[in-house]
């Protein structure tokens, strides 16, 4: 599983000229499950993200976490973060999880954010959206859910994938 997290000022989403979610002062997170992502996956993704001191305290230090600000948080599902574009110049798309077990690990990550008690707006799955932010710093990270397992298990999956073409 795969997160870009924006810290952000405001951020919205758009689906067919509707605004259907907003947040102020957060995180925007586009997450992008993996073929074989686990609910240990969504686990690590969960405790980790509210976590991040990713926000500056009264001196400007990133010592401030989600939680500690009281922050809200926009969770948008996108599989191209999953994208192979190791070869050729059309992305190929075979690492990302097929549609029903994407939209299932989604759905756990987005149910156990609202279970922190954090104040959670979510895009729609597999929709076409429209994201707007105001990153805030800038401020942009990249969370593999898989990284601290040695070898990056999306790299294995990369590199299998270009033995098989």
């Amino acid at each position: 599983m795969i997160a870009v997290i924006q810290r952000v000022r405001q951020a919205s989403v758009t689906v067919e000229n509707q605004v259907i979610a907003h947040i102020n002062r957060g995180l925007v997170i586009l997450l992008g499950v993996a073929q074989g992502d686990t609910g240990q996956d969504v686990n690590f993704m969960v405790r980790k993200i509210p976590r991040l001191r990713i926000f500056p305290d009264t001196q400007g230090k990133m010592t401030d976490a989600l939680q500690d600000i009281h922050g809200e948080l926009l969770l948008i599902s996108q599989f191209t973060l999953l994208a192979n574009t190791e070869k050729g110049r059309r992305p190929s798309f075979e690492l990302a999880a097929p549609p029903e077990e994407a939209r299932m690990r989604y759905q756990e990550t987005l149910e156990q954010f609202r279970a922190l008690g954090l104040s959670v707006q979510a895009g729609i799955f597999g929709a076409t959206m429209v994201v707007a932010l105001d990153n805030d710093g800038p401020m942009t990270l990249i969370l593999d859910s898989r990284a601290g397992k040695g070898v990056k298990k999306v790299k294995n999956l990369l590199h299998q994938a270009d033995r098989q073409t």
